[in-house]
């Protein structure tokens, strides 16, 4: 019997297939706009076709029934095939060569045979970090702070050069090739099976029972062509989005103290570990994401005199606040409190220990702010705060987040916060704040009840903001920076278009990649995916490369007009606030700023 189809066929198989040949066997597909193709939704009856399909980023979405995914995902539901079936009918279409792992076994013998490899070959990399061949390896730790002895207590090992050391090895123990491949241990090419660790660190990561799922491996050598870190491919016992690097160590000092700190690697674990820091733990090589948050819940959910707390610790660069961003979205699903940590001078954890000692890592972990706080933080840090409309843009920026605060008391302490941070009064924020909250609140009886028709007033302002959500999704080139900027301080009224604006200008710089919608929908959160869906393959009145720039840059011209018309109404509030006699200068560059907003209002008007 066939076994699993390897992963990498399954997504280079995604890559290669046209979605709009699939799709056209069932649907007639026409021409909609540039790159999208409609046609009468296959999974519902209408007479006005709501079916859009997008080729280039490989998904499709219907605006009537709401159903859309990949190509895949259409042959599992117009034909009642499973996940595997359809990656086979996809493959038979386009003649793509499918390659299986296979087994005698069943996925539970399977799953014990692979754990008794990685024990083997645990064992293995641990006496080869002795060897003669591993002083490099060992010289990299100890660069970082880590003696012999802690390399042992953690299990680091040393995957030799050789093309075949370890493959060799649990050969002469009775595996074959075959289950070697499928616990990810080797891999397979033109010239047989090799090692897929070679010339590497190794960090063996286990289980809370303690047994070896898999292994993280670094590069040591110049001429390792491969990633910086190469993690264990998904097995019948390796699955990264449930795994959690230096769990087995943790597990008893996080039910127990019902803290966890969540850090980026595996030396990162070490030195907190080593530092007296036994909460700490690690995904491996992915996001921080919903499994990882079930996992920590159960040891979490004891009772205590104080909340449990989760502590995370990302780096102070683009990255790690873009990581900081994403959990923000998930901070709801944790029975915990949740917070940021992040080290001086922007030194993590492993380089902190290294350079400043064991208490300099639990300073920076007693220096924690709450997760809400950094996200508020990291909204208004976008904006000088030296003027008032920068100001009044960054308030306007951070009160989504302080808006969804669910406890009346907590949302009063950050917006007496928000206020003081920009220098505003608190009777200026709160209205922000409780526009932001009524929007929510209105979009949410609206989901409970899409039958009901909109005021024509609501449908018109949706109708206008949906465009430009449209444009700057599907036509980043439109725009840049400084102009989405100021188009998503001056806000929309859909909360959910607010927050998948926010995640366009936390990527905004690589708005001209090729990956970019992609990378888009993979920063949105998980309850704004239907919408992005929507948007991402909407139509627009274009035909052709050069109408459809004419037709974003018209969208993004009017909504420049409206930011601008927002920020001078903004400035003529806070122009009421001021007496001309007692605050002359204030006033003053209030009135220059009016002047200049109105200049530039003329200029935009007249293109």
């Amino acid at each position: 019997m066939a076994g699993r189809i390897r992963q990498s066929d399954i997504e280079n198989l995604k890559a290669q297939a046209n979605l709009v040949d699939v799709v056209s066997d069932y649907v007639s597909l026409k021409p909609a706009s540039v790159g999208s193709l409609k046609g009468l939704c296959p999974f519902h009856d209408e007479k006005s076709p709501s079916f859009n399909v997008r080729n280039g980023q490989g998904f499709y979405h219907c605006f009537g029934c709401g159903a859309g995914g990949d190509v895949y995902k259409f042959l599992q539901e117009i034909e009642s095939l499973s996940f595997t079936e359809a990656v086979e009918r996809v493959a038979a279409k386009f003649g793509y060569q499918l390659h299986y792992d296979d087994v005698d076994t069943g996925e539970v013998q399977a799953r014990a045979r692979t754990l008794e490899a990685n024990q083997i070959s645990s064992e293995y990399f641990q006496q080869q970090l002795d060897s003669d061949e591993a002083k490099t390896a060992r010289e990299t730790l100890i660069a970082r702070g880590f003696d012999t002895e802690s390399m042992h207590s953690f299990g680091v090992g040393y995957a030799p050069k050789g093309w075949s050391n370890l493959t060799d090895l649990l050969k002469a123990k009775g595996f074959n090739e075959q289950e070697l491949v499928l616990a990810g241990l080797v891999s397979k090419g033109d010239r047989g099976v090799y090692d897929r660790f070679r010339g590497r660190l190794v960090w063996p990561i286990r289980d809370a029972n303690n047994q070896v799922l898999g292994f993280g491996a670094r590069q040591l050598y110049e001429d390792d062509k491969g990633p910086k870190y190469l993690n264990t491919s998904e097995t019948p016992a390796y699955h990264k989005s449930r795994v959690l690097y230096g769990l087995d160590r943790a597990k008893k000092a996080i039910a127990r103290k019902r803290q966890v700190v969540v850090v980026e690697g595996y030396t990162d674990v070490m030195a907190c570990h080593l530092a007296g820091v036994d909460t700490a733990v690690a995904t491996c090589g992915t996001a921080f994401g919903e499994e990882h948050i079930k996992i920590l819940n159960r040891l979490l959910m004891g009772s205590g005199d104080s909340p449990a707390e989760v502590i995370f610790t990302f780096d102070p660069d683009a990255a790690g606040t873009k990581a900081a961003l994403r959990v923000y979205g998930d901070s709801e699903k944790f029975n915990a409190l949740t917070f940021v940590a992040t080290g001086p001078d922007g030194l993590d954890p492993a380089d902190l220990r290294q350079q400043r000692g064991d208490a300099a890592v639990v300073a920076m972990l007693d220096q924690k702010r709450p997760l809400f706080e950094f996200v508020i933080r990291h909204r208004i840090d976008q904006f000088d705060l030296v003027q008032l409309e920068s100001r009044v843009a960054a308030a306007r920026a951070a009160a989504p987040v302080v808006s969804q605060i669910v406890d009346p008391a907590l949302r009063m302490g950050y917006i007496r916060k928000l206020a003081d941070w920009v220098s505003l009064e608190v009777t200026e924020i709160e209205p922000m704040i409780g526009n932001q909250t009524k929007v929510s609140k209105k979009e949410s009886v609206q989901s409970m009840n899409l039958d009901q028709p909109a005021d024509s007033e609501a449908v018109e302002i949706d109708r206008m903001e949906r465009a430009i959500a449209e444009v700057l999704i599907q036509v980043p080139t439109s725009y840049n920076a400084e102009q989405l900027s100021r188009i998503t301080s001056a806000g929309f009224s859909s909360a959910q278009l607010q927050q998948i604006a926010i995640v366009l200008t936390d990527l905004v710089e690589n708005r001209e990649m090729p990956d970019w919608l992609n990378q888009v929908g993979n920063a949105v959160r998980e309850q704004d995916q239907h919408l992005f869906r929507q948007l991402a393959v909407a139509s627009m009145p274009a035909k052709d490369e050069q109408s459809l720039k004419k037709y974003a840059e018209g969208v993004i011209q009017r909504a420049m007009i409206n930011a601008l018309n927002r920020e001078k109404s903004d400035l003529l509030m806070a122009l009421r606030r001021f007496n001309p006699e007692t605050h002359k200068r204030e006033t003053d560059m209030i009135q220059r700023h009016l002047q200049d907003l109105e200049r530039e209002r003329r200029e935009l008007e007249s293109l």
